[in-house]
């Protein structure tokens, strides 16, 4: 692979004919398989390599040349012609190494190619047939002209007659390279290095070809790179999404990875980290991007437009970073029965239901480790591979599993076996020796199997040194692409991490438009731990984390006359989307959907509607909705409770009652909410990116549109 590789904007787009045959590539080879190709064999066409010779300002730039000098030079050196500019580029590196005067490269101050001195050239090219190369080189430097020409002339705005130049493949001519350049006049043949005759017809046709594959080649090259960097920052379709969300849920199965994953995406992508123990007046800047965390599960990132003044609007964006899992309790340690090692858990909010029944169990979580200067750290943990199960009785002993059980006593994990009280005199419950050394400490009231085992897996020799920590179970089995068009995605977890990842996505690439430069307003996004227990802790979304995050950005930017009015006033030009998951149709429970109410996978966000206040959304902030919809091109449905059920509640409610702004529900729809796996489209969280990115990038305007309403 080249070394030290510029952005792709250092690179030169070539321009190559529509129909090209080549030795050894065909012509309908997909672009990723050309790349291949060509990072295997690195080689590029002489305008190409003129153009970034004559462009290199970088030290990036200068690596490339040098590894595009050696590669070329080794592969055309032992053949029958070294093209004038491969040898110049030969003897740089040779100048490089051996601190010789050397070949300058070639100007590129002009259409012209230009030709280096043969005397130059006999210094260069090794072997026993060197005159005859030389030879050949002579009388074949009237078609390399020629063919500099014509590569050259593609990057003019117009050819030699004026006729405007094609500047992508579609656009590129129907003839060939080598069928415009064999009109040119040149020998009948001329000598290879080994002596033979070949005619000029079929050397000169490999030479062509030898060009236009190299073009292609290039502009491969240019293709994957240019692909790799554009999923960094904006995706095309809904569908590009997929994949990434996919990878993003199996390698980050508890809160605690997400948030870390998220704080390094924020910080790729020119994020800046704020401390809430220092003042933010110096620090915050319009086309400024930050974020923060609380508790390391909540998380608020924001971007500041580039004519924001205080007191203009936030396009506030919430949804919840915690889903269903059991927690280790306190003290798990358990006695042992039957030769089984358990363990003991909690289960927050609804888990430990069914569907967590003969699962296979990972434990991860955070780790609080002090070091030896009495300073206390956090350590992520990870151990994702089947640990822990919750063994079903089997229906052969009468009701099993589906009749009462008890959560306490009946759903207890197991993680091992021990079968050592065998050889105990007492044949009671035997519990697995401590560590030694481990008494009164946090790691006493642990398994000690699992202490070790967490120890070595972060690297912890003094496991003394472990003072706390806060696990929890989760479904090892990897997300997934799922149907026979793998069209729906399989996951734990998707409630409500599915919302939390498009939304920070969406305000990544929004952030990264050339709109936000000139935006008068801040795009943000709230992610908030224990959504599903309530929202009533420090890091929840009643707590004053994201009004008082408000109230500070809008102080620092208005620090010397800052009051409440301002605050007040930006409140007013507002909008919060509660965004969290919703119910999709079940086709096989049809019956408990409300008529016209039923949400579809792969088809739009959906609005949330409820009667009784369990969420935000009214006339008002729907036709709000709408509007940026319709303005970013995306399709929404509806969702409602029937009244013969109960609905669920979303943190819309209290965030938009603390700050008075408008605000709405809408949210992914998803099968099976609440069991341990469940279903999503494999286009609802790139649906799901684009609705969000319209909000960012649309309120402004929707904003003004609604600021003659009468109280809105």
């Amino acid at each position: 692979m080249v070394k030290n590789k510029p952005s792709t904007t250092l690179l030169h787009k070539t321009t190559i004919p529509k129909e090209t045959t080549t030795t050894g590539m065909s012509s309908n080879m997909s672009n990723e398989t050309m790349a291949q190709e060509a990072d295997a064999n690195v080689s590029y066409d002489m305008p190409y390599l003129h153009k970034i010779a004559a462009a290199q300002e970088t030290a990036a730039q200068e690596a490339l040349l040098q590894e595009i000098a050696w590669r070329e030079a080794d592969r055309t050196r032992t053949s029958y012609a070294i093209p004038p500019l491969s040898a110049a580029l030969y003897k740089m590196r040779e100048k490089q190494e051996m601190g010789s005067q050397g070949a300058a490269l070639p100007s590129m101050s002009s259409n012209k190619s230009q030709k280096l001195p043969i005397r130059s050239l006999k210094a260069i090219v090794p072997g026993e047939h060197e005159n005859q190369r030389v030879q050949n080189l002579e009388t074949y430097q009237v078609e390399e002209q020629n063919a500099l020409e014509r590569m050259s002339s593609l990057d003019n705005p117009t050819n030699s007659k004026g006729a405007q130049s094609s500047m992508e493949v579609d656009n590129a001519p129907d003839e060939t390279l080598y069928e415009t350049m064999k009109k040119s006049n040149g020998p009948s043949s001329i000598k290879t290095a080994s002596g033979i005759e070949t005619s000029h017809e079929t050397l000169f046709r490999e030479y062509c070809e030898y060009l236009e594959r190299n073009s292609l080649a290039a502009k491969a090259i240019i293709a994957k790179r240019a692909k790799i960097a554009k999923e960094e920052t904006r995706l095309k379709g809904a569908g590009d999404y997929a994949e990434p969300f996919i990878n993003f849920m199996t390698e980050n199965p508890t809160v605690w990875h997400a948030i870390q994953y998220w704080e390094n995406k924020l910080e790729k992508a020119g994020f800046s980290k704020l401390s809430p123990r220092e003042p933010w007046n110096d620090i915050l800047e319009p086309n400024g991007k930050y974020y923060l965390n609380r508790n390391g599960t909540s998380l608020i990132a924001f971007s500041v437009g580039g004519a924001y003044k205080s007191g203009n609007g936030i396009a506030m964006v919430a949804a919840h970073s915690d889903s269903l899992t059991a927690r280790l309790k306190p003290i798990s340690t358990k006695n042992n029965k039957a030769g089984y090692v358990q363990l003991g858990v909690a289960p927050y909010a609804g888990a430990l239901n069914e569907t967590w029944w003969d699962r296979d169990l990972g434990i991860g979580g955070r780790v609080l480790v002090r070091d030896e200067s009495g300073s206390i750290s956090q350590k992520l943990v990870k151990l994702d591979w089947p640990i822990a199960r919750i063994p079903t009785l089997a229906p052969h002993f009468g009701v099993g599993m589906f009749g009462q059980n008890n959560k306490e006593t009946q759903l207890v994990p197991i993680i091992g076996l021990d079968n050592s009280d065998l050889s105990s005199s007492s044949p009671e419950t035997f519990q697995t020796s401590a560590i030694s050394g481990a008494k009164s400490s946090f790691i006493s009231t642990q398994p000690p199997k699992l202490v070790n085992l967490i120890a070595k897996e972060l690297g912890i020799e003094n496991k003394a040194a472990i003072i706390n920590w806060e696990l929890e179970l989760f479904d090892t089995q990897p997300a997934q692409l799922g149907g026979l068009e793998k069209d729906l995605i399989f996951s734990g977890r998707i409630d409500d991490k599915v919302c939390s990842w498009s939304s920070i996505e969406a305000l990544i690439s929004s952030s990264s438009s050339e709109k936000s430069k000139s935006s008068g307003i801040i795009s943000m996004v709230g992610l908030f731990d224990d959504e599903e227990i309530g929202s009533l802790l420090r890091q929840g979304a009643n707590s004053n984390f994201l009004p008082g995050t408000v109230e500070r950005i809008v102080e620092s930017f208005n620090y010397s006359t800052y009051s409440p009015n301002v605050l007040m006033e930006t409140y007013a030009k507002s909008f919060l989307v509660s965004f969290d998951v919703t119910h999709a149709t079940n086709p096989n429970f049809l019956e408990k959907y409300l008529e016209n109410h039923a949400p579809r996978l792969n088809v739009g966000l959906t609005v949330g509607v409820d009667s009784n206040g369990h969420t935000t959304t009214d006339s008002v902030s729907t036709a709000i909705f709408q509007r940026l919809a319709e303005k970013c091109g995306q399709k929404l449905q509806t969702f409602m409770i029937r009244n013969d059920s109960r609905s669920g509640g979303t943190v819309g409610p209290m965030l938009s009652s603390k700050m008075g702004v408008r605000a709405i529900d809408v949210g992914i729809p998803q099968l099976s909410m609440h069991s341990i796996r469940a279903t999503t489209g494999s286009k609802d969280p790139g649906l799901g990116v684009k609705m969000i990115e319209g909000v960012f990038d649309g309120w402004e305007d929707v904003d003004a549109q609604f600021a003659a309403g009468n109280g809105w």
